[in-house]
């Protein structure tokens, strides 16, 4: 096993994330040792990774039960948490027993999600497989599934035991995935830690080469600024909502979408609204929403959308559960690192906005 850094995550249930190589050969020494059963809830696409996990889990004496659900968003639906709820029912499953999520985003806030309801809490360990889930979903207890009016609705905020990011589950991510993940990479560069930013302009090949250091750094980077909000704003009360920059619209054009556009895909897009509307405001400075459309063009982003979509948009946006009192919320920036909320921004404000992201010169 290489050199493993540790980040902790502050709070009335303080853990650490853990990031490394060769991490999955030796973790039954983070579980908890009362465990005697575990649930390994993992994505189809993955039955192979995960059938070597739980023959190594199982050689240490625990009881393995696998539960392979639907790959993406498509797992994060009540009827899979109430699938995995009965095999729970059916193994016996104690307050004493944990879960894994082994796999991205979805199955992370899946697992997380069932753990927080089973016998109103059991241990849960998190470990991301993809880029995505390891810099953002995994990290800072929100878990949930979402619901035919929006996407994570209903959930809960529930701290994991442990999250352990084996940078080598990465190695055979798909390109897309990668670069959907580096949204949310690029996200924490805007609203938290210029150097992020600085990495990805200086040597875009080796920043997303899952192999380099530089790769490394970048993503305990990102780590370490999302456990310092969430240590100190685990309920989203406060300044943790700034880790929503571009997710008000990009979450109403998953669903819009059907939940067919990637996740990274869909908040560029919402990043590139929110500078626009911040530039509106008188809040942005042009130069960053130019870095911003520079940065995201580079790692292959999205900066546009279709047109004709807004009413669409805004009626998802309404429902968002970040909108509070019915007025929307977003965060926009007065500059790299100095994040605001912007309140109940006008319809023409928004409606201008819109343009300049689907503007056919653009």
């Amino acid at each position: 096993m290489t050199e493993i850094t540790r980040i902790p995550v502050s709070g009335e249930q303080p853990y650490e994330v853990l990031v490394g190589r060769d991490l999955l050969h030796d973790i039954r020494p983070l579980l908890a040792p009362s465990a005697q059963k575990v649930l390994l809830i993992h994505p189809l696409a993955l039955q192979t990774s995960a059938d070597v996990l739980a023959e190594e889990l199982r050689s240490t004496g625990l009881e393995i039960i696998q539960a392979g659900v639907s790959d993406g968003e498509d797992a994060k639906r009540v009827e899979v948490a109430a699938w995995c709820w009965g095999i729970m029912g059916k193994s016996d499953f104690t307050r004493t027993d944990a879960i894994i999520g082994f796999g991205g985003g979805s199955t992370t806030d899946l697992a997380g999600f069932v753990a927080a309801t089973w016998l109103r809490g059991v241990a849960y360990y998190a470990i991301p497989t993809t880029l995505l889930g390891m810099v953002d979903a995994a990290v800072g207890g929100k878990t949930g599934i979402n619901t035919a009016e929006g996407k994570n609705l209903v959930g809960a905020f529930y701290a994991p035991k442990a999250v352990i990011c084996d940078l080598n589950t990465l190695e055979t991510l798909p390109k897309n995935e990668l670069v959907s993940g580096f949204a949310e990479v690029a996200k924490y560069g805007f609203i938290a830690d210029e150097k992020i930013l600085e990495l990805l302009e200086n040597d875009l090949d080796s920043a997303t080469n899952v192999s380099s250091e530089t790769f490394r750094e970048i993503v305990e980077r990102c780590i370490a600024v999302k456990a310092r909000v969430v240590g100190t704003d685990f309920k989203e009360s406060g300044e943790r909502e700034i880790l929503n920059y571009g997710h008000t619209l990009g979450h109403a054009i998953e669903l819009v979408e059907k939940f067919q556009w990637r996740h990274g895909a869909a908040i560029s897009v919402g990043m590139m609204f929110v500078a626009q509307l911040g530039l509106l405001a008188g809040n942005t400075p042009v130069s960053l929403v130019d870095r911003q459309e520079r940065i995201f063009t580079s790692l292959g982003l999205p900066t546009t959308y279709r047109g004709g979509r807004f009413q669409q948009l805004l009626d998802a946006m309404r429902r968002d559960k970040k909108t509070r009192a019915g007025a929307l919320r977003f965060v926009v920036l007065d500059g790299i690192g100095r994040p605001r909320i912007l309140t109940a921004p006008t319809d023409e404000s928004m409606v201008a906005a819109y343009g300049e992201i689907t503007a056919p010169n653009r």
